[in-house]
């Protein structure tokens, strides 16, 4: 049964007015303890022609009120550790607004805002490539809100994230029959939020293949990239697949793609991340391979693992986007990583992100938000095309 709500002045006016209101979303029960439904439906008059007056049926997306959650998902209060019987999910948007272990430009911290707001048009509709509505489907998707990361203190900023992910992913699942675990979906924040979400997913799942899509390997030695200075400073989104590797998280057949910047050393860094599990796919491998052979040798490197996947959104171009605190020219079009992440389909994957997105560098046509908000719903695609027990 829905749960009749009360939202703001706006509702509020409708029934001063004396329309009949009712809420509805997504198909969740808001009793469990969610909110910010997505559309308002109520009943108006409607002056017709022979001057009678007849009762309407009117729908109105909730696009542009109600809270800024991702593609209108109901809200959820995920970090509380009172009542979680009562809040079940199956996917859980989860932002994550940390950019102060960068080495080149910040603003990632106004990435999982940005991403919201670029997302609203996501609710609804049905694919025309798959035929799928993945927020209105088996599973149960809403969004967590922003782990509360201090920003002074990195050590801090990811203890706090750590917490974040084992609560969010510490809750039994809406279909437990489907998937026991809810998985997470995390908005970025610089690449080094990465590092806490494999941490929890390894604490639900254990080792995990990572796809990592990226112009930078990421696997540098924190001696080189942090300079040796101290490891807090060796902490950074330049090395947390490094000791994601050293933590044991991840497994050896994980692969990166897009990747042409370059790096410090001229074997050392391939060496060390040949290491660290990781086989490459370049940017230019798209045009002389071609989208279904990059497919094809992604889905054989991981195989039947269980997968994490990863998106800086600097493997775009900078043309697709430009908002991004490390962006490489020569990158992939916003088309082909779409397809690429389309192609993953079956795939077990058990969490995600898109990172690195810096909305103040963004274009007016806000290209890149625009971007990662698909990126992200891809996502939550593949998830929904895929239980994983």
């Amino acid at each position: 049964m829905q749960r009749r709500v009360l939202l703001s002045s706006l509702l509020g006016a409708l029934l001063h007015a004396g329309l009949p209101v009712s809420v509805s979303g997504h198909g969740v029960d808001y009793a469990q303890g969610l909110a910010a439904p997505e559309r308002l439906r109520f009943w108006v008059d409607d002056d017709k022609d022979d001057g009678k007056d007849g009762d309407e049926e009117a729908t109105l997306p909730f696009q542009f009120a109600g809270l800024n959650t991702f593609a209108k998902l109901p809200y959820a209060d995920c970090f509380t550790r009172d009542g979680a019987e009562d809040v079940r999910y199956d996917i859980a948007i989860l932002g994550a607004p940390h950019d102060t272990t960068v080495t080149a430009r910040p603003g990632a911290r106004y990435g999982p805002s940005g991403i919201r707001t670029a997302s609203q048009r996501k609710f609804y509709g049905y694919s025309v490539f798959t035929g799928r509505n993945p927020l209105d489907d088996w599973a149960t998707v809403v969004d967590c809100g922003d782990a509360p990361m201090p920003w002074l203190d990195n050590r801090a900023a990811l203890k706090t994230l750590d917490l974040a992910h084992r609560l969010v992913s510490g809750r039994p699942a809406a279909h437990p029959d489907r998937s026991k675990v809810p998985r997470i979906v995390t908005l970025g924040g610089d690449h080094t939020t990465t590092l806490s979400a494999l941490r929890s997913t390894y604490r639900r799942w254990g080792q995990v293949s990572v796809i990592h899509f990226d112009s930078h390997i990421d696997t540098w030695d924190p001696a080189v990239l942090g300079g040796g200075i101290s490891h807090y400073a060796g902490l950074n989104h330049g090395t947390f697949l490094h000791i994601a590797h050293e933590e044991n998280l991840i497994l050896n057949s994980s692969i990166h793609a897009g990747i042409r910047a370059p790096v410090n050393r001229r074997n050392e860094d391939m060496r060390n991340d040949r290491r660290c599990g990781f086989d490459t796919i370049t940017a230019p491998d798209v045009d002389k391979l071609g989208i279904q052979a990059v497919i094809q040798k992604i889905r054989h490197r991981v195989r039947d693992t269980k997968v994490y996947i990863s998106v800086d959104i600097d493997v775009l171009d900078p043309a697709f986007a430009p908002a991004t605190g490390t962006p490489e020219p020569g990158g992939w079009s916003t088309r082909e990583l779409l397809a690429i992440l389309g192609g993953l389909e079956g795939l077990n994957v058990v969490g995600g992100d898109v990172v690195e997105v810096s909305p103040v560098y963004d274009t007016v046509g806000e290209t890149t938000t625009f971007a990662a908000a698909d990126v992200a719903h891809s996502l939550i695609e593949l998830m929904v095309a895929k239980p994983v027990p």
